[in-house]
């Protein structure tokens, strides 16, 4: 209501305005024509009805300059009314000055020139003798603004109108930041709580589940069936953020009270999401040391899609985090890289049958992707760059997403870009150099002569943090260095045959390199030497 009667009022004062300046260029403009036929009213026309009428007496002599009449002589006019000067500002900026006879009609109202005209200018009249206006010297009016408005008002309309709007701003400024903050307050990424008890009966777990569903060979290791995959999605609470990555986010839920990780991938990660999903998929591929998987689903929101991928929640979480926080024995060392090898292995490895299992490459191999369970043993994770190789065909299946794997645990042959991605055999070597760094990291965390180095990336010594491809290459494929090691390792046994397994499975030429399998046996051995069951 306030804001339209400012308007009104600013309306009204425009319309007077522009009367105001109508009649003000009306009058000058009057001025201007009167001006010029002045000296014909003053004298022609008062020698046209006679000169009975008027007594010479009352005449007025005047000096005359650009506004002569026409018989005028020696520059000199006769009126019966005044006698004027007015200097006048034309175009260029250049004053003229003018002089001649107003006719008593009309003068003293011509004598009062408003100054409102297209140009600045001044008239003064004078009456008291003849020839008067000689000692006239009108100057030029001060330049004056189009500003016709009182400035105190205007001054006063803007302060109201910036007033005005700084307080609807700022009320909407607040009403978004409380809904801002309501919806910060809320999960954002909400599972509706649809207690649909079609598939799944009430009091089972999700260890009974996967049980029951491998036994019956209703996918034999490939996951549950998609639709109690997709009323477990339903039914899963959101509790807190775990991890972020550059394929997305890890939270930890709970389904019936049991925890489990969900990864939500961005929505530009859908190639990667569909790839893990389809990999946890595959025939025969549940293992104990590949992360348990339980259930993936798409969500649609209506402004954007949540893809999830629900796993087993190991609240360890990855090989980095725990040799950060934690060192090791020989007896941890040995069970976290038996258990590492045993997923990896697994993954290697074709199993031939009805319906088999195909042999599959990680690619994307870092302390980063391996999870430590609760027992100390590891599980593989992250799928999303796996590749297959159906020997059916003979063909490797690549992933079509645009995600490389990690540069800092890529082999020579894949930084120097001389790996044959027709031959499936190049990405497991691929994965074994990844693999020898990898015992590398845990080597480092092992106590013995009561010494341990603190954890470091490999080639934390040769390469920035975020390391580019060339660093990378010249490092691994130019001078062909290597993560080096410390001197305790050739004092004990142990930390010896790591280093010499290492050291063969990051071989420069590929097909130098330890197999999985033959690392498994190697490993089997160290830990049946030391006594320990697996």
């Amino acid at each position: 209501m306030f804001c339209s009667a400012l308007v009104l009022n600013l309306d009204s004062l425009s319309l007077s305005l522009s009367l105001s300046l109508s009649l003000s260029f009306c009058t000058a403009n009057m001025l201007d024509t009167m001006l010029k036929n002045g000296w014909k009213g003053g004298s022609e026309r008062r020698a046209e009805e006679g000169s009975s009428t008027v007594s010479a007496q009352n005449m007025l002599w005047c000096h005359c300059n650009h506004h002569c009449p026409d018989k005028s002589v020696n520059n000199t006019c006769m009126t019966n009314g005044y006698c004027f000067t007015m200097v006048e500002e034309e175009e260029g900026g250049v004053a003229v000055l003018t002089s001649g006879c107003l006719a008593m009609g009309g003068s003293e109202f011509q004598c009062r020139d408003t100054g409102i005209s297209r140009f600045r200018r001044t008239i003064e009249c004078c009456t008291d003798q003849d020839y008067c206006n000689r000692d006239l010297h009108p100057t030029l009016p001060p330049i004056m603004t189009s500003d016709y408005v009182d400035s105190s008002i205007q001054y006063m309309a803007l302060f109201i109108t910036v007033t005005v709007c700084s307080i609807i701003l700022g009320l909407i400024l607040v009403f978004c930041y409380v809904r801002y903050k309501r919806q910060e307050s809320q999960p954002r990424y909400s599972i509706d709580l649809e207690q649909d008890e079609t598939y799944i009966p009430p009091g089972e777990s999700l260890k009974d589940m996967i049980e029951h569903s491998r036994s019956i060979g209703s996918g034999s290791g490939s996951g549950l069936p998609l639709l109690v995959q997709r009323t477990i999605a339903k039914q899963i609470q959101m509790v807190k953020q775990i991890g972020k990555g550059r394929y997305g986010e890890v939270w930890m839920g709970r389904w019936r009270g049991e925890r489990v990780a969900v990864k939500v991938f961005f929505t530009t990660e859908e190639e990667s999401w569909f790839r893990e999903t389809e990999i946890y998929q595959t025939f025969l591929m549940r293992h104990d040391n590949i992360l348990g998987f339980i259930a993936a689903d798409i969500k649609g929101t209506g402004s954007w899609t949540q893809l999830y991928l629900i796993t087993d929640y190991h609240e360890n979480g990855s090989l980095y985090d725990y040799l950060k926080s934690n060192t090791l024995d020989v007896k941890s060392l040995l069970k976290l890289a038996y258990s590492s090898i045993s997923g990896l292995c697994h993954l290697h490895t074709e199993i031939y049958g009805t319906q088999g299992k195909p042999a599959i490459a990680h690619r994307d191999l870092k302390s980063k992707n391996i999870l430590v369970k609760k027992n100390g043993s590891c599980c593989i994770a992250d799928l999303g760059l796996a590749v297959k190789f159906n020997s059916d065909t003979n063909e490797v299946d690549i992933p079509p997403n645009l995600r490389v794997g990690t540069k800092r645990y890529m082999p020579p042959e894949v930084l120097d870009e001389t790996l044959n991605r027709t031959y499936f055999q190049s990405f497991i070597m691929a994965d074994m150099y990844s693999f020898g760094l990898i015992i590398w990291e845990m080597a480092r965390r092992c106590i013995s002569g009561g010494i341990v180095e603190e954890y470091q990336l490999p080639y934390h010594d040769l390469v920035p943090t975020d390391p580019s491809y060339e660093d990378m290459r010249e490092v691994v494929c130019i001078k062909k260095q290597r993560p080096s090691f410390a001197n305790r390792w050739s004092s004990d046994e142990c930390l010896r045959q790591m280093g010499k397994l290492m050291s063969e499975c990051w071989a420069h030429n590929p097909a130098s390199r330890l197999t999985a399998l033959r690392v498994k046996k190697t490993l089997a051995k160290m830990l049946e030497s030391q006594d320990i069951k697996m």
